[in-house]
């Protein structure tokens, strides 16, 4: 359970304090007041659907009124509120955008930071708990969870990282904002972004037009994301001078590539081959990001992953780290983060009878 899960909890269960008639809940009201009108709807949402989402988050209840909002709840529900309004309210000033995502990202870090410093120690205004990217388009993207301030940390400190997880928890979208932001700094010369070519369970058959025209389905997401992280006109221009470049892993054999970055998306679809053949592509000045998720596989039935197989070999190798998310991390859609969770829990219950010795399974009615 998370952080803010677990201060969820105990929100929800109230607190009685020493002193107190058992059965009696203390409760607590605190007032903020946002000298600017403007920002302050920005925190609270369009309709106030962020302070909904905070209400459903941590159990309390905050009523706004013009650019004063009250929250009640239990002292330490109450308390967490105060410091997400606050951090919110800070990145609203900053022009960064506001959403329940990064509601989400507030209640995490803030919980992070009542850890990290104590009441008697009032942590410094715009002191954060945790970790960022920063480009010229987006400005600086904060981690929304511990499971991304941990890969946004492993990207600065290692030159290959393998992320895991399923769908919605950004695994590639902050690679590709880190990429971005390494190319804008001048620490790469070159983005070159690769996925295996693979059918998420259909067959497409033969697709007209030039290579390109042919290979752009499978690579739409990665545009999507360089689209999120740089204007339009500078993608294309690095498109058509080699400074980006978009290419399915076949493309890659025998190519050694230096001072890039390095990004395979959907590595759950590469064949151990495959994935010895990219690996061994680095050169000279140059990182490498793997992402997948190895609940997603579409190869056939029978054929092995390279990315399950390659984070097992690589287990402890100097310079690789792994990040590997939970359905939990999920920062899409509160609805994205059910439906994972929901598929997960199937799967566990299906695996469930077959963990059992035969003998065990026969003897059920």
């Amino acid at each position: 359970m998370s952080p803010a899960d677990n201060a969820t909890a105990r929100a929800q269960k109230g607190r009685t304090p020493a002193g107190l008639h058992p059965g009696v809940v203390e409760e607590a009201e605190i007032v903020l007041t946002f000298d600017d009108n403007r920002l302050a709807s920005l925190v609270f949402g369009q309709y106030d659907q962020n302070l909904a989402h905070l209400e459903r988050r941590l159990d309390v209840t905050a009523i706004a009124n013009g650019n004063r909002v009250t929250v009640k709840g239990t002292p330490e529900a109450s308390e967490l509120a105060r410091r997400v309004l606050e951090g919110l309210y800070e990145r609203a000033r900053q022009g960064a955008p506001l959403s329940p995502g990064d509601v989400d990202g507030a209640i995490q870090e803030s919980t992070l930071q009542g850890s990290l410093f104590p009441a008697e120690e009032p942590s410094a205004p715009g002191l954060t708990a945790f970790d960022h990217i920063s480009t010229r388009r987006r400005g600086a993207v904060r981690a929304r969870n511990a499971s991304q301030n941990a890969y946004i940390k492993a990207l600065k400190t290692n030159e290959l990282v393998f992320a895991e997880g399923p769908a919605g928890t950004g695994k590639t979208w902050l690679a590709v904002g880190y990429a971005v932001s390494l190319l804008e700094q001048g620490q790469v010369d070159r983005l070159i972004i690769s996925r295996p070519a693979v059918e998420a369970g259909e067959r497409l058959g033969f697709l007209p037009g030039d290579m390109r025209e042919k290979v752009d389905p499978y690579l739409r997401p990665i545009y999507d994301a360089l689209y999120d992280f740089m204007e339009a006109r500078h993608v294309d221009r690095g498109l058509q001078t080699g400074m980006i470049e978009i290419a399915p892993l076949a493309f890659m054999r025998g190519r050694t590539l230096t001072n890039a970055l390095v990004l395979l998306d959907e590595a759950q679809n590469t064949t151990s081959m495959q994935m010895k053949m990219f690996l061994t592509r680095l050169g000279e000045g140059s990182r490498m990001i793997i992402t997948g998720d190895p609940t997603q596989i579409d190869l056939p039935p029978g054929q092995k992953s390279g990315l399950v197989e390659a984070v097992r070999i690589l287990h402890g190798v100097e310079g690789i780290a792994r990040v590997t998310f939970k359905e939990q991390d999920v920062v899409r859609h509160d609805l994205v983060r059910r439906i994972v969770t929901a598929y997960d829990k199937a799967a566990r219950q299906e695996q469930a009878p077959q963990d059992q010795p035969r003998g065990e399974r026969e003897r059920r009615p």
